[in-house]
């Protein structure tokens, strides 16, 4: 339920699950599941100004949406700086040697030596 200063509107989702008939369990698991698409779709417009993004033709959206996701994880699993990921893209821009160590952590093998 929504309340605008003049009028009150109500929404209904439904979803397909095989947990068990528990609403706390499901809410939990609703919850969950938007709480982390949320939170990359904040990080993914913040970072690389996502629905700003003015690529429209043929498949151009899907790609560059897909790179821009390849790119965060990459930056998340980058171990050395503990900085924001908006950051940690900025420094990888302007320092070469940053931007191997990025691509380097974002290999499927790699494990820091920390």
């Amino acid at each position: 339920m929504f309340q605008h200063w003049n009028k009150t509107t109500h929404e209904v989702q439904f979803y397909i699950t095989s947990l068990a008939s528990d609403a706390n369990k499901i809410g939990s698991a609703i919850r969950q599941h938007w709480g982390i698409e949320n939170s990359v779709h904040w990080t993914l417009d913040v970072t690389f100004h996502e629905d700003e993004s003015q690529i429209r033709s043929l498949h151009s959206p899907q790609n560059f949406a897909l790179l821009r996701r390849i790119a965060l994880n990459a930056l998340e699993r980058e171990p050395t700086s503990h900085r924001s990921i908006r950051q940690k893209s900025r420094r990888s821009a302007m320092n070469d040697h940053y931007m191997v160590s990025v691509l380097v952590a974002s290999l499927p093998n790699y494990s820091p030596l920390l």
